[in-house]
């Protein structure tokens, strides 16, 4: 009786081993992400993840006084491209969304205001993209730039 106690907890054991250690790729993630060529938003940076396609982060940030970006040129690399996006300003709301020759939106972030938000855009391929503040204007009054990948 006891070899059978004994040899039923090996066993349970080794399945709990098995179990915890299971090499999937799936990954919880607190972002929601968008596919070059799909719509929607992304907001926050995603957690860990499987393999596939290189990654690159770039950083933007409004003007706090005026409605500008502090830079209209960005260049990141072919594949996942996070935008790390901060509006310091506690006055007027902004956001950063991408679009893709044509007039096809990758993504946008939230619109913030006083803070940082990130857009994740999944599988970008090299090219010509352009972002901009999609609130009241903004894009008009100038709040836009190019995303260059390669």
């Amino acid at each position: 009786m006891r070899k059978f106690v004994l040899t039923f907890a090996l066993a349970a054991l080794a399945s709990v081993a098995l179990v915890a250690c299971g090499g999937g790729s799936s990954s919880e993630s607190t972002s929601t992400s968008t596919e070059a060529g799909g719509g929607g938003a992304a907001t926050t940076t995603s957690g860990g993840g499987g393999g596939g396609g290189a990654s690159s982060s770039v950083k933007l940030a409004a003007d706090q006084s005026d409605i500008a970006f502090d830079t209209n040129s960005l260049t990141a690399k072919a594949g996942n491209v996070t935008i790390d996006f901060d509006n310091p300003n506690d006055a007027l709301g902004h956001d950063v969304c991408v679009e893709a020759e044509g007039e096809k939106e990758l993504g946008c972030s939230n619109v913030v205001t006083g803070q940082s938000t990130t857009l994740d855009l999944k599988n970008v391929k090299p090219g010509t993209y352009t972002f901009y503040c999609s609130v009241d204007s903004h894009e008009a009054a100038g709040m836009k730039g190019t995303l260059t990948v390669q």
